[in-house]
């Protein structure tokens, strides 16, 4: 089979439609082909001139589609990096994005074909936009189709640069939800990443903080998943004897808690915690340290008074004696 190889004759889409299209109408005939192949690249060259180029992926993606199981993964990979291309000659951001829509949506249709060709394919065109909302919703397809496809080992690598995507994606927060929620999801598959599965499922439930109880309804599920799960593996949040002393210097320059570590022996003796969380727990605990203190400010105050009376009285006494 040959590869399509870009030359300065004819532009690189063109050559796509060309092939594609040739590939697609074989069986039809040399008549009919060559018919179907020429209006098609009568639209494909009116589209690049006109600058549609949103109707021009639409026109290469329907040819590219059908020719999926027909050619090797080289050509296929060139012939998706030409049309995944066609999103860097977009004039909008807009534009851009329902380009993006229009290919990830075709390219996951059918995971199980060729799944690993198909998240290179999905990774290229992450690269190729500028737009971080459509470079986020490029990687929630990939996901999708790494967990329909069964090639999710081809994208855990990736989960380890989270934080760095969510500086660049500023996602808001029910976006969020959905990417810590299907993380989770797919490392709880695999046995080895227990532990960076419940990260992710702590990740999700911090976004309900301060919510109203409607909206924290919505997780009851997963807060109940969460809770099994460390009952199930208390010990997959251990930490190693030679982390110990780091976290707790942490801990301390964060004002989260108040001790002394006692190396010899081996053992931290904390003589104050902070909360946390402040909820309605917290709350009634406050109330009842502070009606204590009202109760002993009051027993203060009243026996300051009584002695006031008792030293009133007795100068009146010594009054009435000295007369």
């Amino acid at each position: 089979m040959t590869t399509v190889v870009p030359t300065s004759e004819e532009d690189p889409a063109l050559s796509v439609v060309r092939f594609t299209s040739e590939l697609s109408w074989a069986d039809a005939g040399p008549e009919v082909m060559e018919s179907q192949v020429k209006s098609l690249c009568f639209e494909a060259q009116e589209c690049i001139v006109m600058g549609r180029w949103l109707d021009l992926a639409s026109l290469m993606l329907t040819s590219a589609d059908l020719i999926f199981s027909k050619v090797s993964e080289k050509d296929l990979e060139c012939i998706f990096t030409v049309i995944c291309n066609l999103v860097t000659k977009s004039e909008t951001l807009d534009e851009s994005l329902e380009m993006a829509k229009h290919i990830s949506t075709k390219i996951t249709q059918q995971p199980n074909d060729k799944p690993a060709l198909r998240l290179k394919i999905m990774f290229n065109l992450y690269n190729l936009l500028e737009n971080p909302y459509s470079r986020f919703f490029v990687y929630m397809k990939a996901l999708d189709l790494a967990v329909n496809g069964k090639a999710t080992e081809y994208i855990i690598p990736s989960f380890k640069k989270m934080d760095d995507f969510l500086r660049e994606w500023n996602i808001g927060i029910q976006d969020q939800r959905q990417l810590f929620l299907k993380i989770s999801n797919i490392l709880k598959e695999s046995k080895s990443s227990a532990r960076d599965s419940f990260k992710f499922l702590m990740k999700y439930l911090a976004t309900y903080s301060g919510e109203d109880a409607y909206s924290v309804g919505d997780a009851k599920e997963e807060a109940i998943r969460t809770i099994i799960e460390f009952v199930k593996a208390p010990d997959m949040f251990q930490i190693n004897d030679d982390e110990v002393e780091m976290w707790v210097v942490r801990a301390i320059s964060a004002k989260l808690i108040g001790c002394k570590m006692d190396q010899m022996n081996k053992i931290v003796i904390v003589s104050r915690c902070t909360e946390r969380i402040f909820g309605q727990d917290q709350w009634q605990t406050l109330r009842a340290k502070l009606a204590a203190w009202r109760g002993n400010i009051a027993n203060v105050i009243s026996t300051i008074q009584t002695s006031k009376i008792t030293e009133d009285s007795a100068q009146a006494v010594q009054g009435l004696i000295a007369r």
